[in-house]
């Protein structure tokens, strides 16, 4: 946890009324985006901060967001994005710490209209993922395969991110089920030999969040 506030970004809202003008500063721990638009964003501070930051989500507010490597970018959830809020209790605080997750109407239905989006890519992972949010039948064992077609498509693109390495997959169920029709008639793929149900690897979002962490 050391130099972990090097790692954090950086929210900033401004408000100016005819009597009042009001700034809010948060610092942010995770943070995906795709140009001006959020998709994902966990920020911490106190009750008033994190109360006046969720109101602005709502009212669809543009915030100034900045990198920990001191970049700056306007952002904003745009319509109908969710917010939920929790506290973190911290030994050497009398108070918890309150904390926001916003998420982004696209982010909410992932996988809606051929897009999906990613904490970080790796082919196992993202492979379970499209099966799951698409609604495809496939197996563990097809992960390279498909995924290596995605690639050489040029459906993969990184996303703007702080505290993980977010991605989006552009391919639709109707052409990953062409894919995976390509792969079987040429033997690239091949189905179970045995009926069953298929067991897929077991992901924590410790891993997706701290894969560091739950690497050691």
């Amino acid at each position: 946890m050391q130099n972990a506030h090097l790692r954090l970004g950086l929210l900033e809202y401004q408000r100016m009324t005819e009597r009042i003008s009001t700034r809010i500063r948060v610092r942010v721990d995770r943070y995906v985006g795709e140009e001006r638009k959020a998709h994902l964003l966990s920020v911490f501070g106190n009750d008033s901060d994190i109360g006046a930051i969720t109101a602005a989500v709502h009212e669809k507010a543009t915030f100034t967001l900045t990198f920990p490597d001191g970049t700056t970018k306007e952002i904003s959830l745009g319509e109908h994005a969710s917010c939920y809020k929790g506290a973190v209790s911290l030994a050497d605080r009398k108070h918890p710490v309150r904390h926001l997750l916003a998420v982004s109407e696209e982010l909410h239905t992932n996988g809606g209209v051929g897009r999906t989006i990613l904490l970080r890519y790796q082919r196992d992972e993202a492979w379970a993922t499209l099966v799951s949010f698409l609604g495809l039948p496939g197996e563990p064992a097809w992960a390279d395969h498909v995924l290596g077609v995605i690639e050489d498509e040029g459906r993969i693109e990184e996303l703007d991110g702080i505290g993980c390495q977010p991605v989006l997959v552009s391919a639709t169920t109707e052409e990953v089920l062409e894919w995976i029709g390509d792969g079987l008639r040429s033997e690239a793929l091949r189905l179970p030999e045995n009926n069953g149900p298929v067991l897929w690897p077991q992901f924590s979002l410790k891993e997706l969040l701290h894969p560091e962490a739950a690497a050691g």
